[in-house]
């Protein structure tokens, strides 16, 4: 996070490549849709949908959002720098630049929701094993040739 402050490039810009893997993991992880795939609500009558009931229910429900949210502030950590202002805004605080910036991920797995039909089953995995891992793995690779040349 300090190596993003005092004008320094937030790592959205130098790792965008694995910003994009970070989000789609993350949504991936969340359950969210497309990724739905552990309870499709809408066409299962089963499951802990209709299992639990009452407050149950509803902590099922809030642990699904404390992860969306967990997952919004470690973006922000890791690629937004976090606290630190945009365009040396230092008047407004810290604490909203870190709400702000996460509350645009939230926004935006609501709208990931809103948008997207849910993905078959065989398709996530393709999908998984034939363009995120390899993708990440090109990513980590090169990203480690960039920092050893660096520090040579």
């Amino acid at each position: 996070m300090h190596a993003q402050q005092g004008g320094a490039l937030w790592f959205i810009v130098p790792q965008f490549v694995g910003f994009l893997i970070y989000i789609t993991t993350a949504v991936a992880e969340t359950n969210r849709a497309p990724f739905d795939l552990v309870e499709a609500e809408t066409e299962l009558v089963g499951g802990f949908h209709t299992e639990y009931s009452g407050l149950r229910f509803g902590l099922f429900f809030i642990a699904e959002y404390l992860n969306m949210i967990t997952v919004s502030c470690l973006a922000t950590l890791l690629f937004l720098g976090g606290w630190s202002s945009l365009f040396a805004l230092d008047m407004i605080p810290g604490i909203v630049w870190f709400l702000a910036k996460a509350g645009l991920f939230l926004f935006f797995y609501m709208w990931l929701r809103a948008t997207l039909p849910r993905l078959r089953y065989d398709r996530l995995m393709a999908f998984g094993w034939k363009v995120l891992l390899p993708v990440a793995t090109i990513n980590l690779i090169v990203t480690a040739a960039i920092v050893a040349v660096r520090a040579s």
